[in-house]
């Protein structure tokens, strides 16, 4: 098989004209920006993930057109790795120099890539892709297949689906078979047999309430949940807003609940204590709320979601007499009373690392079961070959609650957060304890926070370290902040620059609700004088 780069440059000049000069670089989301400047981008991508395939042997390699929780206009792509982790960083490079390339230097570099990785491009090349439900997705993932085809691969387009599902497909296929079926149907009956096997048929239990109200954000998620909810057997009762009327993740969604702490537009919340559930526009993120008894707004986040697994995981370990380690791995935005809770209440490790899913599953991977959420509510549980063995051993020789062990497995997506996945396990394991959304929120006490974000000219002048909690540049910044931090009770507060916007992010959080709003404000003012270039002093 023999491909003629000059043709594909021809074709992509052509097609796929690159048609902005500004540098985008390949983040922990992979790229994102707005949809009218990305086919050129999305055509590049399908050649780097069947240059990508045929380095890995002709392993399924996925592609996902989304801009996840970004506001409409938006679009995005990332790639999937075999294992459904996020794209190799070496290969991020990669990403990043081969689509900021002008159409002149395309061939040249792809010859490079090819080259400098011995890849042979007669060998098989297998690529999976899929989209999000933006308008404009259908078109950018034509760029993707035509850039699959341009380098003679084999392509298979799975449509509009969730990025949880194409990570789950690639897996299911790279492995054979064994993680699932690489369908949408395998999918959810993976997901709905484990769900309706550990719940039986006693739907209620306590004060454990057999309904929920479920915010799509008007993306892919709104679909997908009716799709389970069609497949279910009632087992779970779910009344969805947020279908598909509205734009994607307009004053909806699991970011806008979060960020904002208030309820989702078009989603009545009219009585109290009803558990409710926001997902993002692809649906990797979940966050619950409810309004308490005094119209009160409260707020169960990844952080609350985090402390709700990890203490039924260890019930689960310790009823199967097991010894395996579990770990819990945050960011810098996780509360610092769920870390408190966590570490000197249930007496688990906790780990703190960078910003971007991919540095907490990389962290996770150190335990035996590893669980990492962010704030945001992105987040799953990994069970290393240990672990499944030790279960698996367990529950044969008769253990019923390493059978259950088992099934809770198979409900949770282990490749990627996945919001339904998360969903059910959550549903679980209220059920299982018998609690409503009181008792999970009496868990602990939230220490009072907010986060900012800061529009600047070049977010890059802020650079971070110590898993973004302390700034190296501008010299001086982090003095400063220090400073402010003192001025009040069980302050905290750091900046960092987005991976996907020009703006400087800020969080903070102190004693009361008004502290951490002042705090937050004052280090909002020190961030815009640095972005306007006035020295810290």
């Amino acid at each position: 098989m023999s491909i003629n780069l000059k043709t594909i440059y021809a074709f992509a000049r052509e097609m796929y004209p690159k048609k902005s000069i500004e540098l985008i670089q390949y983040g922990t989301a992979g790229f994102r920006g707005n949809a009218d400047f990305l086919d050129s981008v999305m055509f590049r991508m399908g050649v780097l993930a069947t240059l990508r395939s045929r380095v890995l042997g002709g392993s399924v390699v996925g592609v996902m057109i989304t801009a996840s929780h970004n506001p409409e206009p938006d679009n995005g792509v990332k790639l999937i790795d075999p294992k459904g982790e996020m794209l190799d960083t070496n290969w991020e490079v990669i990403a990043t120099e081969l689509a900021n390339v002008s159409d002149q230097e395309l061939e040249e570099q792809v010859a490079k890539i090819i080259n400098e990785n011995n890849i042979d491009v007669s060998s098989q090349s297998n690529v999976y892709v899929g989209m999000d439900n933006r308008y404009h997705s259908p078109r950018l993932l034509k760029a993707v297949s035509d850039g699959v085809i341009a380098l003679k691969g084999n392509v298979k387009e799975y449509g509009i689906v969730t990025t949880p599902m194409m990570h789950y497909f690639v897996v299911a296929t790279n492995s054979k078979g064994a993680y699932g079926q690489a369908t949408e149907e395998g999918y959810y009956n993976k997901l709905i047999t484990a769900f309706e096997k550990i719940r039986g048929n006693k739907l209620e239990n306590g004060k454990y309430r057999n309904y929920l109200l479920f915010d799509g954000a008007n993306g892919v998620g709104a679909r997908k949940m009716l799709n389970f909810i069609k497949r279910m057997h009632k087992s779970l009762n779910v009344e969805v807003f947020n279908k598909g009327d509205g734009k994607i993740n307009h004053e909806c969604g699991a970011d806008y609940v979060k960020v904002q702490q208030r309820c989702p537009v078009n989603m009545p919340v009219t009585d109290a204590n009803v558990r409710c559930v926001s997902v993002d526009g692809d649906a990797d993120r979940v966050v619950y709320f409810f309004t308490d008894n005094d119209g009160i707004f409260r707020l169960l986040d990844g952080d609350r979601i985090a402390t709700l697994v990890a203490n039924y995981l260890m019930e689960l370990v310790k009823s199967c007499e097991l010894e395996l380690s579990i770990g819990l791995v945050q960011t810098a935005y996780a509360n610092g009373a769920s870390t408190d809770y966590m570490v000197n209440k249930l007496k688990v490790p906790v780990s703190c690392v960078s910003t971007g899913v991919k540095h907490l599953h990389h962290k996770a991977l150190e335990f035996d079961i590893g669980i990492y959420f962010e704030a945001n509510g992105h987040g799953t549980i990994i069970f290393n070959n240990k672990a499944k063995q030790s279960i698996t051993k367990a529950a044969g020789l008769g253990n019923e609650n390493a059978k259950t062990f088992l099934l809770v497995i198979d409900l949770i997506n282990e490749t990627v957060g996945d919001a339904i996945s998360d969903i059910l396990l959550v549903e679980t394991i209220l059920h299982y304890k018998g609690w409503d959304v009181n008792e999970w929120l009496t868990c602990y006490d939230d220490l009072p926070n907010l986060q900012l974000k800061i529009k600047v000219q070049d977010r890059n002048v802020i650079t971070t370290a110590d898993a973004e909690r302390v700034c190296l540049t501008p010299v001086g910044l982090q003095e400063q902040i220090n400073d402010i931090v003192l001025n009040y009770n069980r302050g905290r507060a750091f900046v960092r620059p987005s991976g996907t916007e020009d703006v400087v992010r800020v969080y903070a959080e102190a004693a009361t609700q008004r502290e951490a709003e002042c705090l937050a404000h004052d280090i909002g003012i020190l961030v815009q004088k640095v972005a306007d270039g006035i020295e810290p002093n």
